[in-house]
């Protein structure tokens, strides 16, 4: 417990508060004493500390973005995914309470295991600490990746079209110019036109990816950069 406040940053006054946000409901379920509890109420409470803290960081921070890059902000921040990295990199797995099914299935390694722990944690340092603690590790852990966040969940296509829409008369399409691997494990390689004349191209897993990285790849050269 004492290394993973150090990770924190953040020590517990009430250390049950940071045990009973490490069990899992199927060590609770095993283990059927009524001073057992899950972390699931604790997931309930962290999950709206998460989200009000992040709403309220993005809202000051972006102040032209409009509701709906707010929201889709939010919701890349906060997803299961995000947690997760989170998780991982503070090795909370290791210190999951689970029953003995679960830690023989890996579940300490479950995205949506140690998720839901990141969410517990939070709120275990919110009623330990109060509102600027929880705040603290949110932005230490969760809006310190807003840049990775921002641009893995850009949409480089849509922005491309809006940038050429700037002048009248401008057309756009993509086109299939390669592709490599295995069925299984295929590559595609896309370009993008801009009134017929190739401005970019990209790769990816799937065609839909490859256009992404052939529409970054054309918003940069005209935007010099």
């Amino acid at each position: 417990m004492k290394t993973l406040e150090e990770k924190l940053g953040y020590h517990f006054r009430d250390r049950s508060l940071l045990e009973n946000a490490l069990t899992h409901s199927s060590y609770a379920n095993e283990h059927h004493m009524g001073s057992i509890h899950s972390n699931e109420r604790l997931e309930f409470l962290g999950d709206s500390v998460l989200g009000m803290v992040t709403a309220d960081s993005l809202y000051h921070t972006f102040p032209n973005l409009p509701e709906g890059e707010l929201t889709r902000l939010r919701a890349n921040l906060v997803c299961e995914g995000s947690l997760a990295m989170v998780a991982r990199q503070l090795d909370l797995g290791s210190y999951l309470k689970l029953g003995k099914g679960e830690a023989g299935g890996g579940g300490g390694q479950r995205p949506s295991i140690i998720a839901d722990a990141v969410e517990a944690v939070l709120a275990a340092v919110y009623l330990d600490g109060g509102i600027s603690q929880a705040r603290r590790i949110v932005q230490r852990f969760i809006l310190s990746n807003i840049d990775q966040v921002q641009e893995a969940s850009r949409d480089h296509k849509t922005y491309l079209q809006e940038l050429v829409q700037r002048k009248s008369g401008q057309s756009l399409s993509y086109r299939l110019i390669g592709e490599s691997g295995p069925d299984h494990n295929k590559t595609f390689t896309m370009e993008v036109l801009l009134n017929g004349v190739s401005v970019g191209s990209g790769s990816g897993r799937s065609k839909k990816e490859a256009e992404q990285m052939a529409a970054k790849a054309a918003i940069a050269r005209l935007e010099g950069k």
